[in-house]
């Protein structure tokens, strides 16, 4: 790059900025930070994070958190790219903002949405599967219209009230995509031909490689691939620092005047896991939380005063750090019997001594009691948490007298009716290191009721095959991930009518796939469970969700189909010490909140009146 090119770049990357008529659209989405407790910012700088493999960069399209509707910090779902939703039964009219634009310039319209439904969703070499399932409603999918440039409308015969939750996810489903830039490589509109010899050209087999390449919004590997998200990359692969620039056409801007996001620049440098607290520590990162984790809060706060951050301590929202599920449709049939007994399951949750778990693994800050939902949900109700939960060693003895498993080998363990020691083989995912520890101090309690426990540490692929597969007895894994939720969001989770449940995995792959596979449930309580969900999906009336998430939250707390010890730990969320706007305290999690998303990382600014040079720093924050 010459020198005269060089400058040319600066000056525009660090020149102020103010929002034009040309560079909005004509309704932007104006930020009211004050109404908030927050400030109105300053523009400019860069803000420096550390990622632990470069394909960690996909995690900005998460915590940036750009969305056609998205959840605001107290969890209300709101419009954000949109200019508005209007809602009618299952008919869903989606308007956009006049003159928004694309990164690189280019108008966001209903274009672009049909692009995505016809020639993306609805093509069998892009999307094999077909739409995704939120836009399957009873095995139909909606009909999609554009009655105008401004204007997309979804239209199912049955209320979809998965639909806009699905949209303000962690990960954006992207039901549009940039179709001005896309679609010179589709057969559709260059021909088979044509579209196989770009694809040849780039050493791919066929044009759906390379389409599925560029179209990039969520990976963000593809700086040519234009994005609505805040920032928009700007390197390519290999590297081992990614740099995102400012989208000059962003739809945000605060109550000023001020075009958001104030930040201009993020650098993500590439570090190994076993460093990211280390560099953290050393003041190489402005602001870091992925890779952080409670038991790194000493070593972060050690560093603090010497190289100018702070450390907040945001709560996770997840409803047990170290839950247990056994396997109600694991192939073994004595083991399958012993799972399904309710006085089993509440036997080993009252042999479990959570107040132990909690001063040894979260420094007794944590909270004791089942797998569920959290406080700061409206949702929330203490017996969720506490019932069956106490520690009571005595009482897990005499359930398991009652089953019958009162014979002893010579080692004190109990028998099962074959014969074999009741020896419980607990699988978990080989980098959990806070679960394994925890087994360990589960491993102890157990023993004290004549159940040996063995750990069986594999990698999380694997772990997912076996357990679909009907091989695995019991596994470890963290609890409820959606555990901060409020009534209009799907209750995942919670029913076989979600995927990918260790509970119940086979009655999990029966409902999706229509009874082609796995096996239909034949629990009573749990077939309950399956109703409610179904219920849920079509219902219209958030009071009536509420019951639902009620009391399928009961139910569980009641069957112990997964067995919780402790929830509460604390996310640590390192800053400058002069990045103003962010919250010294708030939930933190996957869903709803998307890790920092839904505290808005566009408004994160730096305070120029706290000292240096806030918006001249190229290769750093802090100037």
């Amino acid at each position: 790059m010459s020198r005269r090119a060089l400058l040319a770049g600066l000056a525009l990357l660090f020149a102020p900025r103010r929002a034009g008529a040309q560079e909005l659209p004509e309704a932007p989405l104006v930020v009211d930070l004050v109404a908030r407790g927050r400030r109105l910012g300053q523009a400019g700088g860069a803000v420096r994070t550390l990622i632990a493999k470069a394909r960690d960069v996909r995690y900005l399209s998460v915590y940036g958190y750009t969305r056609l509707v998205g959840y605001d910090a107290d969890l209300n779902l709101q419009p954000d790219v949109l200019e508005s939703v209007a809602v009618e039964g299952g008919r869903f009219t989606l308007r956009l903002r006049a003159g928004h634009r694309w990164s690189d310039g280019e108008p966001f319209t209903a274009e672009d949405f049909r692009y995505y439904w016809e020639d993306v969703a609805n093509d069998r070499d892009l999307s094999p599967g077909g739409p995704p399932d939120f836009l399957i409603v009873e095995g139909k999918p909606p009909a999609v219209s554009f009655p105008d440039a401004r204007t997309v409308v979804y239209a199912w015969e049955r209320p979809n009230p998965r639909f806009l939750p699905a949209l303000a996810g962690p990960r954006d489903p992207l039901i549009y995509r940039p179709a001005h830039y896309l679609k010179p490589f589709h057969p559709r509109y260059v021909g088979r031909e044509a579209a196989d010899a770009a694809a040849k050209a780039q050493k791919l087999r066929g044009w759906a490689a390379l389409h599925n390449r560029l179209d990039d919004n969520f990976e963000l590997n593809n700086p040519d691939c234009p994005t609505l998200q805040g920032w928009r990359p700007r390197t390519r692969a290999p590297a081992t620092r990614f740099v995102f620039a400012r989208n000059p056409h962003y739809h945000r801007v605060d109550a000023a005047g001020t075009r958001l996001p104030y930040i201009d620049t993020i650098l993500m440098d590439v570090a190994s896991s076993g460093l990211l607290v280390a560099k953290t520590n050393a003041g190489e990162a402005d602001l870091m939380f992925r890779g952080l984790a409670m038991n790194d809060i000493p070593s972060l706060r050690e560093g603090e005063r010497a190289h100018g951050y702070r450390t907040h301590l945001w709560p996770l929202a997840r409803g047990s750090e170290i839950a247990l599920y056994p396997n109600l449709t694991t192939l073994d049939p004595v083991w399958r019997r012993l799972n399904r007994d309710l006085r089993y399951r509440r036997a080993l949750s009252a042999a479990i001594d959570r107040r132990t778990l909690n001063n040894t693994l979260l420094f007794g800050l944590g909270t004791e009691g089942n797998d569920t939902i959290v406080p700061e949900s409206p949702l929330f109700r203490p017996e969720m948490r506490s019932l069956n939960a106490a520690y009571d060693p005595a009482e897990a003895a005499r359930l398991l007298d009652a089953i019958g498993l009162t014979g002893r080998d010579g080692s004190g363990i109990r028998l099962m009716p074959d014969g074999r020691a009741l020896e419980v083989v607990v699988e978990s995912d080989g980098e959990a290191s806070l679960i394994l520890d925890g087994l360990m101090l589960i491993g102890e309690f157990w023993r004290e009721v004549g159940i040996r426990l063995v750990v069986k540490p594999q990698e999380r692929t694997n772990l997912r095959r076996r357990s679909m597969a009907g091989m695995t007895v019991m596994v470890a894994a963290q609890g409820l991930d959606l555990a901060a939720p409020t009534a209009i969001m799907p209750p995942t989770g919670l029913s076989p009518a979600q995927p990918d449940h260790y509970a119940w995995p086979r009655w999990s792959l029966n409902l999706e796939r229509g009874g082609a596979g796995g096996e239909p449930c034949d629990v009573p309580a749990v077939e309950r469970l399956i109703a409610l969900d179904r219920e849920w999906s079509m219902s219209t009336d958030p009071a009536r969700q509420g019951e639902i998430w009620r009391e399928m939250l009961m139910n569980h707390a009641q069957n112990q189909w997964v067995i919780g010890t402790v929830a509460g730990a604390l996310q640590p969320v390192v800053a400058a010490n002069r990045l103003a706007n962010l919250p010294d305290r708030a939930l933190y999690s996957w869903e709803p909140t998307a890790l920092i998303g839904v505290q808005r990382l566009d408004e994160v600014f730096w305070d120029k009146a706290a000292g240096g040079n806030a918006a001249g720093a190229v290769g750093g924050g802090r100037g």
